[in-house]
């Protein structure tokens, strides 16, 4: 049974289906790259409604990738920091949501160290440890 994974930390409306092995099974991704454009920015309030209206679109979409169902998910995880305060909320508010209909665990992880720890994805990823990783951020939510 897989794990439901949200994110909607800043621009991107995302989620991904993953196994008890790591194997990832779907990855969806909507941008916000040309809404905010015109900005040359990226604009909280615009950011949290675009996620408002992608966010259960993108989810149909990662589990229909992956083969899935809603009832198939065991527990959800969701970016619960750094990032936008609204933007987050949608994540969580959609996380939540789902995990209470349900009746599954809903998991809160650290958006950046969420990209150290992406090199463990896959059913042979493997690291020795201990081991030095490096983010390096250009935003200012970290």
């Amino acid at each position: 049974m897989p794990l439901l994974a949200i994110e909607t930390t800043c621009d991107e409306t995302a989620a991904a289906v993953v196994t008890r092995r790591r194997e990832v099974l779907s990855s969806v991704v909507a941008s916000q790259e040309k809404l905010h454009a015109r900005w040359r920015g990226v604009v909280p309030e615009v950011a949290s409604r675009a996620h408002v209206e992608r966010i259960i679109p993108v989810i149909d979409e990662a589990l229909s990738r992956a083969g899935a169902r809603r009832g198939d998910i065991e527990a959800v995880a969701v970016a619960v920091r750094p990032g936008l305060v609204g933007s987050l909320l949608v994540g969580l508010a959609a996380g939540k949501g789902i995990a209470a209909a349900l009746g599954v665990p809903i998991v809160g992880y650290d958006h950046v160290a969420a990209h150290l720890y992406a090199c463990r994805l896959g059913p042979d990823a493997a690291i020795d440890y201990p081991c030095v990783g490096l983010v390096a951020s250009g935003g200012h939510t970290s």
